[in-house]
C-alpha cells in the first residue's frame, strides 16, 4: 500500500533535560496521521525544564530538528514545542450565562466563550492554554456540543494552564534562534495526555505521571479535562546520579548501567549475578582492578529502588493533595523516559496501591520502533495536539462586553467539587 497524499505537515520539538527530540508528522487526505521523520539527541543548555545556556540549547534544538528533517526528506519552518518546567499550574474556571429557556445558537456559545476569556485572571503569569473542556446545561455536566439544545443557563468549564513567563520566553527564543517559528507552547502533561490516555480514561479519572530526566509531572484527569498538576523536581537523571555516586563512575557509565542492568524489581538471582561497572572500552586496569569493577546486581537494584521509593513517596503525596483517592478513578499511567526502566510499573503499583500501566505513543504509521517507547510519548502527543487544533477561548469571536451575568472563576471550589465527584 502506497503512501497517501499528505495535506498538512506538523513539526514538534520536546525540549527535555535529558534529550531534545523532534518529529515531523503529516495529516493525509484520508485523515490518517503519519510520522514522516523523527530524531533526537542529548540535551544541552536545559536544566529541570529551564534554559540555562541559550547557545547550547539552540544548537541542540537545531541538531535534533535537522535529524528529523533528514529522516523525513523534508524541511519545516515552524514547530509546536513542549514545556515540562516553567512552574506549570493547572486551573479550572466555571463560567455561566443566562439563556432563558430558548434554543442555544452559535452566537450564544461564542458569547459564553468571550465571557470566559474576560474572566481569566492569570495574576501576572503566562496563559499557555485556555480551552473549553465541556459545557453544562442548567448545571448538568458532560455536554459536548450544546448548539440546538434548550436551557435556562449555559455554562462551560475552562481548563487554564499557566506558566512563568520568563522561562517560556527563553524556550521560545532558543527555538527561534534555531531559525524556526513557534506555533505554540504546549504543556507537556497536555501533550502526554493526548498520546497516552483514552477518552474514557480522561473521563473516568486517571493520574498521568510523566517521569522526565529532571522533572516528574503528576497530572490528574477527570471529567474529560486536566483538573490538577504538580511538578516534582526529581527525575530519572537523579537515579543515574545516585548510581554514579554509589559506585564511583561517570554519569554516562551510570546511565548505561541503569539501562542495561538496572531494575526496579529485585530477583532471587541478583546476589549471585555479577555485573561490570565499567563501560565498554574503559580501561579496567590489571586483573585485580577488573575484579573490583564488578558488583552484585543486587547492589545496583538497591540503589535504584531507594531512589524510586523517594519519588513514589512524593507522587503519593501529590495525588493525595489533589484528591486522587477512593475507589473511583484509581488508574495510574506512567510515561516519560523514566518509565522505560525495567519493572518500574510493578514497583509503582506496589508503592501507590493502584493499578499502573506504561503509557506509550499510539501505533502510528511511520513511527520508528525506537521512538515507540514511553520516552517519546509527549513528542508524538505534540503532533496529535497540533492536528486536533483545540479551541482556545482567547482567539474566539469579537471582543465585546457580555450583557448577561456570568459566574467568576470559582477555581478552588470547582476543582474541589470535581475531585469529590470523580474520586
Amino acid at each position: 500500500m502506497g503512501m497517501p497524499r499528505i495535506n498538512k505537515v506538523f513539526g514538534a520539538i520536546n525540549i527535555g533535560s535529558f534529550r531534545i527530540s523532534a518529529m515531523i508528522m503529516g495529516l493525509s487526505e484520508t485523515g490518517e496521521m503519519i510520522v514522516l521523520g523523527s530524531g533526537h539527541r542529548a540535551s544541552q543548555g536545559i536544566k529541570r525544564g529551564y534554559v540555562t545556556d541559550m547557545a547550547a540549547a539552540t544548537y541542540a534544538i537545531r541538531d535534533a530538528v535537522e535529524r528529523a528533517e533528514k529522516n523525513a526528506g523534508a524541511s519545516i519552518s515552524s514547530v509546536w514545542i513542549g514545556c515540562a518546567g516553567a512552574g506549570l499550574a493547572s486551573q479550572v474556571a466555571a463560567v455561566e450565562i443566562d439563556i432563558g429557556g430558548r434554543r442555544i445558537e452559535e452566537e450564544d456559545i461564542e458569547h459564553l466563550l468571550v465571557a470566559a476569556r474576560e474572566s481569566i485572571q492569570p495574576d501576572g503569569r503566562m496563559v499557555l492554554h485556555a480551552q473549553p473542556a465541556h459545557y453544562t446545561l442548567d448545571g448538568a455536566h458532560g455536554v459536548a456540543n450544546p448548539k440546538g439544545l434548550h436551557a435556562e443557563r449555559l455554562g462551560v468549564d475552562i481548563h487554564v494552564m499557566l506558566a512563568d513567563g520568563a522561562p517560556v520566553r527563553n524556550l521560545i527564543e532558543a527555538v527561534q534562534n534555531a531559525h524556526l517559528d513557534v506555533e505554540a507552547v504546549v504543556a507537556a502533561p497536555i501533550a502526554a495526555g493526548y498520546s497516552c490516555l483514552t477518552p474514557e480514561e480522561r473521563e473516568l479519572g486517571t493520574a498521568l505521571i510523566e517521569i522526565g530526566g529532571e522533572v516528574t509531572n503528576v497530572s490528574l484527569y477527570a471529567g474529560g479535562m486536566l483538573l490538577g498538576l504538580k511538578a516534582i523536581p526529581f527525575g530519572s537523571a537523579d537515579i543515574t546520579d545516585a548510581i554514579a555516586s554509589s559506585f564511583g563512575i561517570r554519569r554516562f557509565q551510570a546511565e548505561r548501567l541503569k539501562c542495561v542492568a538496572g531494575s526496579a524489581v529485585a530477583s532471587p538471582t541478583d546476589h549471585r549475578e555479577m555485573i561490570p561497572v565499567n563501560g565498554p572500552g574503559d580501561d579496567a586496569g590489571d586483573q585485580a582492578g577488573a575484579d573490583t569493577s564488578r558488583i552484585p546486581r543486587a547492589e545496583l537494584v538497591s540503589v535504584v529502588t531507594e531512589q524510586l521509593a523517594r519519588l513514589t513517596d512524593e507522587i503519593g503525596k501529590a495525588l493525595k493533595e489533589m484528591g486522587f483517592s477512593g475507589s473511583r478513578g484509581s488508574q495510574v499511567v506512567l510515561t516519560g523516559g523514566g518509565a522505560e526502566l525495567a519493572g518500574v510499573a510493578e514497583f509503582a503499583q506496589s508503592a501507590l496501591g493502584r493499578p499502573v500501566r506504561i503509557g506509550k505513543p499510539p501505533a502510528l504509521r511511520g513511527l520508528p520502533e525506537a521512538h515507540s517507547t514511553a520516552g517519546f510519548a509527549t513528542l508524538a502527543g505534540l503532533c496529535l495536539y497540533a492536528a486536533d487544533d483545540p479551541v482556545d477561548i482567547r482567539s474566539v469571536g469579537p471582543s465585546y462586553q457580555p450583557t448577561t451575568r456570568y459566574g467568576g472563576l470559582k477555581l478552588v471550589n470547582r476543582v474541589v467539587r470535581a475531585a469529590r465527584d470523580y474520586f
